[in-house]
């Protein structure tokens, strides 16, 4: 089921995981969506949505995405592995939002971003269209695992903008890819090892447009997941940000079962396939 304004806790011997979501100081309804998971491979799925066209379209897409992203991994043939299951779970949900808005004409215009991040014994993968963002904390250093799939975004990856410039950019949240706007969405796929004391943050702009990265960081230090989330959420409102905001943080509490394929060992390992895109 989807989170709403109140954190959701999944506590198990090798992770700490906690979502939230909350409307913020100047909407009239929330249009971002989150949910979780615990497969049953020992698999925790987890996934933030923010729904662009309008409130009840934005909303309506954004619940769709999370809804049948989690169903269709759940159901999905576990031997697939979860990087395809959950690659095929974000396209299924990608159609059926995409059918919904040629359906109903009150919906034309809807369509949401979508991170969702499957882990199982300290692996990761993730599916990821939009620009809700994932980020890595490895022995306090922050970095972003996701890019924003935004037309600022791409100025910034050129060289033809700053990070500074972009981020109080009026056009800065102007996607150039999104859940429901085509039949077949083009998706990019991370996947990397955790370390034990690692820490994945994924929130949608909402939060991060009025957080720099470092203070992510800090605020996510101590405490447990739901507490780390709650300082986000509080600290962002306190700072009067403009839109909806969700934050979802995943401590990995023990040291992942070692990868026993060649090559598997060490930083290189860790770092293949940090990113495959599929175009």
């Amino acid at each position: 089921m989807p989170e709403s304004s109140n954190p959701d806790v999944a506590i198990e011997q090798a992770f700490d995981l906690a979502l939230l979501s909350d409307v913020g100081t100047d909407r009239p309804g929330n249009e971002d969506c989150c949910g979780k998971i615990i497969d049953g491979d020992g698999s925790v799925v987890f996934a933030v949505a923010d729904g662009v066209g309008g409130y009840e379209g934005g909303e309506v897409a954004s619940q769709m995405a999370i809804e049948l992203t989690l169903k269709a991994f759940s159901e999905s043939p576990r031997e697939w592995g979860s990087a395809r299951r959950l690659a095929r779970a974000v396209q299924n949900a990608n159609i059926a939002i995409h059918n919904r808005a040629l359906a109903v004409p009150e919906l034309c215009r809807m369509a949401t971003t979508l991170t969702a991040v499957a882990i199982k014994q300290g692996m990761v993968n993730a599916a990821h269209c939009g620009d809700c963002r994932l980020y890595l904390v490895h022995r306090r250093r922050i970095t972003q695992l996701s890019r924003d799939h935004t037309m600022i975004g791409e100025r910034v990856r050129m060289g033809l903008m700053s990070k500074a410039d972009a981020r109080n950019h009026p056009e800065r949240s102007a996607l150039s890819r999104s859940l429901g706007r085509d039949l077949i969405v083009s998706l990019d796929r991370i996947s990397m090892r955790l370390a034990r004391g690692d820490r994945l943050i994924l929130c949608s702009d909402g939060l991060y447009g009025v957080l720099e990265d470092h203070e992510v960081e800090s605020m996510t230090r101590d405490g447990d997941a739901a507490a780390a989330c709650a300082r986000l959420v509080e600290t962002a409102n306190a700072r009067g940000t403009a839109d909806n905001l969700t934050a979802a943080v995943f401590r990995m509490l023990s040291e992942p079962a070692p990868d026993t394929r060649a090559g598997g060992d060490g930083l290189f390992a860790r770092l293949r396939g940090f990113f495959r895109r599929n175009r």
